[in-house]
């Protein structure tokens, strides 16, 4: 069997202090981040995600050049490469003086996040599927580069252990990490949450938070391909790859609630399952629905769901004690606190924020919230596989392992059983 990498087809808390107030500036006067040290950036994992981080990053600030780019599978890495040599021709990235040369800096296969970590670059996007987080973020923060991660940072209780142990280090080394939870980067989101902090409707007693929408992609396997290209490939209907959409997607708006209680969930109960026939879903569910228990009995409810042909629903709100805030259309009591298009695309100030940042010698770091975050959500997929309450020190200690033990093109990788509740035991 020919080896994958050789095929050449192409194929949703920011510091609430300094940082916030910065990235209100940046906002506020549409600057760029100063010019100074070259931001030579390594993009982990090429798909739609990562060739977006990488036009992202190019718009953002000055000084940044597309060093090396990595992949598992070559078809990937060629995309990601001319579509943004092409953006690099854009008068707005020229002007800024940035540009793309990865020329002998292309790396395909299991291993090409090593040598992008070593290729001589200081800023690494990780934009793989989410499996794989906990370690590209430990071998990025070890070799002491700055990240920007993509979300959710993992799909497990030790996947997450293993980044908050990354995040000790990253702070001594004094590394910057940003994530792509860019409604943390999004000026109407600051400005609400804010007046939230700032207790314009009281203490906070309940909330919900929605991700509804049709079902997303998938790919129908190809006879050349392995186990694991197959998997690879589709990593979305993967809970080894993706966590499931609770995690993968709905971490989003997970977050923004973490984000306005500034806390965490302490207990989940929840439900889910699957209905959909198809077997390229045949690993995840359908749809979530769970009661997250947050301090002081503070009850939030959390729905989402990828079932077609249904009423979508993307959104965050909270209930205070003297009224309430839907955070996704900014605002309060029913009043707008920010008027939308006037600021810049959040998924370029994400970047901006932390390359300012930096330059300023005084990196920003979100990983733990994002983190926390990632735990949430898992904490809610595990109550509902299980059909059991599940609590915040069991989630992250939990021993539960779903990363295959070996990863190469020709190991056996059958499709794990869908999840019972009342019959798949917590581990």
């Amino acid at each position: 069997m020919s080896n994958p990498q050789d095929q050449t087809t192409r194929r949703d808390f920011l510091q609430t202090g300094a940082a916030a107030a910065l990235t209100t500036t940046l906002f506020a006067t549409g600057v760029y981040a100063a010019a100074g040290d070259e931001i030579k950036v390594g993009i982990i994992g090429c798909g739609g995600r990562g060739t977006g981080a990488g036009e992202n990053v190019l718009n953002s600030a000055r000084g940044v050049t597309i060093h090396a780019l990595g992949d598992a599978f070559a078809d990937r890495v060629n995309g990601c490469r001319r579509h943004l040599e092409g953006v690099g021709r854009d008068d707005a990235i020229k002007k800024l003086g940035n540009k793309v040369d990865v020329t002998g800096r292309v790396f395909t296969g299991l291993n090409a996040f090593k040598e992008v970590i070593d290729s001589g670059v200081n800023y690494v996007i990780l934009a793989t599927p989410p499996g794989f987080r906990p370690q590209h973020i430990e071998a990025a923060v070890n070799a002491g580069k700055h990240v920007f991660t993509e979300k959710p940072v993992a799909v497990n209780g030790p996947g997450i252990r293993k980044v908050l142990a990354a995040n000790e280090e990253a702070k001594k080394k004094k590394l910057g990490i940003a994530a792509g939870t860019q409604r943390r980067h999004q000026a109407g989101y600051i400005e609400t949450i804010k007046r939230i902090h700032a207790g314009e409707i009281g203490d906070i007693v309940g909330g919900r938070c929605y991700w509804m929408q049709g079902i997303l992609w998938s790919h129908a396997r190809q006879k050349a391909w392995s186990d694991l290209e197959y998997q690879l490939r589709n990593w979305y209907n993967f809970v080894w790859l993706c966590g499931d959409h609770i995690v993968e997607q709905h971490v989003h708006n997970i977050d923004v609630i973490n984000w306005a209680t500034r806390s965490h969930p302490v207990k989940a109960v929840g439900m889910g399952f699957k209905t959909r026939t198809d077997p390229s879903f045949e690993n995840i569910y359908d749809f979530f629905a769970i009661d997250f228990e947050y301090p002081q009995d503070m009850h939030v409810l959390s729905m989402c769901r990828q079932i077609s042909n249904t009423a979508g629903n993307n959104s965050e709100a909270v209930v205070g004690t003297r009224g309430t805030a839907q955070v996704n259309a900014y605002r309060i009591n029913g009043k707008l606190v920010f008027k939308r298009g006037k600021a810049t695309d959040p998924y370029v100030q994400e970047h901006t924020d932390l390359i300012e940042s930096i330059r300023k010698g005084d990196p920003i770091n979100e990983l733990q919230n994002v983190a926390y975050s990632t735990l949430s959500a898992i904490m809610g997929r595990m109550s509902a596989y299980t059909g059991k309450a599940v609590l915040w020190e069991e989630a992250l200690n939990s021993k539960e392992e779903l990363m295959p033990a070996k990863l190469d093109w020709e190991v056996k990788l059958p499709v794990p059983t869908l999840p019972i509740p009342g019959k798949t035991r917590f581990i």
